[in-house]
């Protein structure tokens, strides 16, 4: 029994065409992309300075991996629709059938296609995508800089200590304040006894070091008693360090910069640290790393099942199902991504809900086609 058909004149034919359709409409899915607001701010920094004609190149094409990763499912949906439209108008589809071949060998070398896609679709999101991301901000001298908070709990979820680093790059801190919360519990102040302003904070590996601090003294009642200097002083230990700053410096990152494996170890992390909604928005963006690629098989197979049909019948039905399906997919996208984020829905659900939309919508076709 042979587990796989043998390779034909016809699967290397449909095989040539469908590639060729796709290669053209990621082409044009890329240019299209770039060209209107990408392009010309490229183009106006360029003329004005800011950037040089070497790094104006670079930055446009450290954006193509990111409009890959769109563009793959988006051209095989369409490289698929317009080879199989065209062989129906051409009546070659009908001379396919006539020599026996049924719709599932018609498919196998788009599928043989879709697969060698969704390949290079998830090794585009998860090594290419991060890699750009990284050469970009590293060419443009962009290291963002947002307020971090981090606040640490005790057994009973009372805070021990909160700190907030007001600028950060790499391994250095600049004005970091720390409230240092009393063990104490009192009925009708706070809690706060100490309140320490750093100029300079730096992370050492297996602990935070402040310096040029000033101390503020707080009594019982909530009046600074005295303000004094301290040239240097340890905060967070141990693993708490090291989660604390991968939290910061993955809190200006987007999910796109990160790698899979990355991604995975920060989703634990902020697990462990119980900050739930970024845990569910980050755990489906991992979910849609591995279902996202998978996107490209079945809309090879909804652009072959929409390809088919009869000469007379109008090509403009198909394409503009085709397009409408990709807007609806891409345009919801946010929306499941808060779904998730807010606990409203499992992110296991929200990343995988496309792929059942799209796998229902493969079944309506076929069962409305004469295969």
């Amino acid at each position: 029994m042979k587990l796989m058909p043998k390779i034909t004149i016809y699967d290397r034919y449909i095989f040539k065409q469908v590639l060729i359709a796709t290669c053209v409409a990621i082409l044009l899915f890329i240019v299209v992309w770039i060209a209107p607001e990408m392009l010309l701010n490229t183009i106006k920094k360029a003329l004005s300075g800011e950037y040089t004609m070497k790094l104006a190149v670079i930055v446009l094409l450290c954006e193509i991996p990111l409009i890959l990763g769109k563009a793959f499912p988006v051209g095989l949906l369409l490289g698929a629709l317009f080879t199989f439209d065209k062989l129906s108008k051409d009546s070659e589809l009908t001379i396919f059938r006539a020599v026996g071949l049924s719709f599932r060998r018609i498919l196998a070398p788009v599928l043989v296609l879709s697969f060698i896609v969704t390949g290079l679709c998830f090794y585009t999101c998860d090594k290419l995508i991060p890699k750009a991301e990284a050469v970009k901000a590293y060419v443009k001298d962009k290291h963002p800089s947002t307020q971090y908070i981090y606040t640490q709990k005790d057994s009973n979820n009372a805070p021990k200590l909160a700190v907030i680093v007001s600028e950060f790059k790499d391994g250095l801190m600049n004005d970091v304040i720390v409230l240092d919360f009393s063990q104490k519990i009192y009925t009708d102040v706070h809690q706060l006894s100490n309140i320490y302003s750093a100029t300079l904070g730096e992370y050492k590996g297996d602990h935070w070091k402040l310096s040029d601090i000033k101390q503020y003294n707080i009594s019982n009642d909530g009046i600074f008693t005295a303000i004094e200097h301290v040239d240097n002083m340890d905060i967070l230990s141990g693993d708490t360090a090291k989660n604390v700053f991968t939290l910061m410096s993955y809190s200006t990152k987007r999910e796109r910069e990160i790698t899979n494996s990355d991604l995975k170890s920060y989703i634990s992390l902020l697990k462990k640290e119980e900050l739930d909604e970024e845990y569910h928005y980050m755990l489906n963006k991992y979910f849609q790393r591995f279902f996202h690629p998978f996107v490209c098989v079945l809309l090879a197979i909804m652009g072959t099942l929409l390809g088919f049909s009869k000469p007379r019948e109008q090509r403009v039905i198909g394409f503009t199902i085709a397009i409408g399906s990709i807007f609806v997919y891409y345009i919801t996208l946010p929306f499941f991504d808060l779904l998730a984020e807010k606990g409203i829905l499992p992110p296991l659900i929200t990343a995988l809900f496309p792929l059942i939309a799209f796998s229902i919508c493969i079944v309506a076709f076929y069962k409305t086609k004469d295969l």
